[in-house]
């Protein structure tokens, strides 16, 4: 089989490096890749707004499947023009992938189908005067959220009425998250813990991944500022068998059948950041695709023919058995940029690649080439993931650890406790 995958990232990396493990591929391309993806495809230089060369593109190839990893393509339509010249696409169309690009949206189908998530109100951006007479009336903290995309940092947690009414104004005024930011979501704060769960579903029926966990914030112990994830672990074991079972039953499965009824049906990976609260899991968010880091956690630990389960997607018949878990556990650590998720500087080299052990993959995220040498090029620059047979979190996270200490470069910054939750 011969397969396109879209994005840079290091979620595209991690999705490269499980494709390449598959029997049924022959060639795998990447659209426009990094260079830590060069040794397990080739990387393509082509305008990902270009659609009718891409589309040129997978006739010339003989393409048979397309993997579309990042949101921005699926919300701007590129598996619906795909589809409709009979390539088969892994991920979402336009409609469906207004779960992710229109929390509004995502709400009001929760609301429609039953599915727990947080109370919440919506304001536009003419509504400025009415939502910051809201805020005076509600407890706090409460969770204030740009209604489109904004790279996962679209979330402000807000503890008193001020907090709040400076969120609002980055929001309408400063247009922090630009047209993103034309609406606005205020919630309810939900008490609880934080799980991911991925969902690869046809649009009909659906398995799930190995849990995660990600840590959103900057600082160690959940401090300072979102960012678009600054670590991940799985599985996550705060997800029982028991809690996975309501998920399926109460949000995966109403939110698939809920999108198919509405003529959005979801083909793709469905991402549910959940929250486990002590009246249950219930819905943080939405996405139309693969977690970020989550998903450099995720995919070692999967056995079996992961390219073989996104093509049956593709195709309407979903194959439940083509991957399994295997009982190990890993821990992915982000190498940053000194100044993310603000301003940070760009260009250095990165030193040890190379030096890392066996059980150790290095995910290149925010790099590039030149002069024939990596270096930074992104916030997030590398995801550094240590894997386990068995399920031993402790272990992982002192592998991912040690292997850091080998790599170097210009205002490397990382937390220093990703799955502590888990281990401590």
């Amino acid at each position: 089989m011969n397969v396109l995958l879209v994005g840079s990232g290091g979620r595209e990396h991690a999705l490269a490096y499980k494709i390449h493990q598959s029997k049924s591929l022959d060639a795998l391309y990447i659209l426009p890749g990094n260079p830590g993806m060069k040794n397990l495809g080739i990387n393509i230089d082509m305008n990902l707004k270009d659609i009718n060369s891409i589309i040129k593109f997978c006739f010339d190839k003989k393409i048979e499947l397309v993997v579309i990893g990042p949101e921005q393509p699926l919300v701007d339509g590129m598996a619906d023009f795909l589809r409709e010249n009979g390539i088969n696409v892994f991920g979402p169309g336009k409609k469906a992938a207004d779960i992710e690009a229109k929390k509004s949206f995502a709400k009001s189908l929760m609301v429609k189908y039953h599915i727990p998530t947080s109370g919440y109100v919506e304001f536009k951006s003419s509504e400025q005067k009415e939502a910051l007479q809201y805020i005076k009336t509600q407890k706090y903290p409460l969770v204030i959220k740009a209604d489109g995309l904004a790279a996962g940092k679209g979330v402000l947690i807000c503890n008193s009425v001020s907090d709040a009414e400076n969120a609002i104004k980055e929001i309408f005024v400063d247009k922090v998250f630009g047209a993103s930011g034309d609406k606005l979501i205020i919630e309810e704060f939900m008490e609880g813990e934080e799980a991911s769960i991925f969902a690869i579903t046809d649009g009909k029926d659906f398995i799930c991944l190995p849990s995660a966990q990600d840590h959103k914030r900057i600082g160690d112990n959940d401090t300072g500022k979102n960012t678009g994830g600054m670590g991940a672990y799985s599985p996550a074991s705060l997800i029982t068998k028991e809690i996975l079972a309501v998920v399926e039953e109460k949000i995966i499965a109403p939110t698939i059948k809920g999108m198919e009824n509405d003529g959005r049906k979801f083909i793709g990976c469905l991402y549910c950041g959940l929250m486990i609260t002590s009246e249950g899991p219930k819905v943080v968010e939405f996405n139309c695709r693969f977690g970020d880091p989550e998903t450099q956690a995720v995919l070692p630990i999967l056995e079996g023919d992961f390219l073989q389960l996104l093509y049956s997607a593709s195709a309407g018949a979903l194959d439940k058995n083509a991957v399994k878990y295997s009982n190990g556990s890993a821990v992915c650590v982000v190498a940053a940029s000194k100044g993310y998720p603000d301003a940070f500087n760009k260009g250095f080299e990165i030193y040890g690649l190379n030096e890392v052990e066996n059980d150790i993959v290095v995910f290149q995220a925010g790099t590039k080439e030149a002069d024939g040498k990596v270096v930074t090029n992104g916030g997030r620059v590398l995801g550094v993931t240590a894997i386990t047979k068995e399920m031993d979190l402790k272990l992982a996270k002192q592998k991912a650890y040690a292997a850091l200490e080998k790599i170097h470069y210009n205002g490397i910054y990382f937390r220093k406790d990703i799955a502590d939750r888990a281990i401590l």
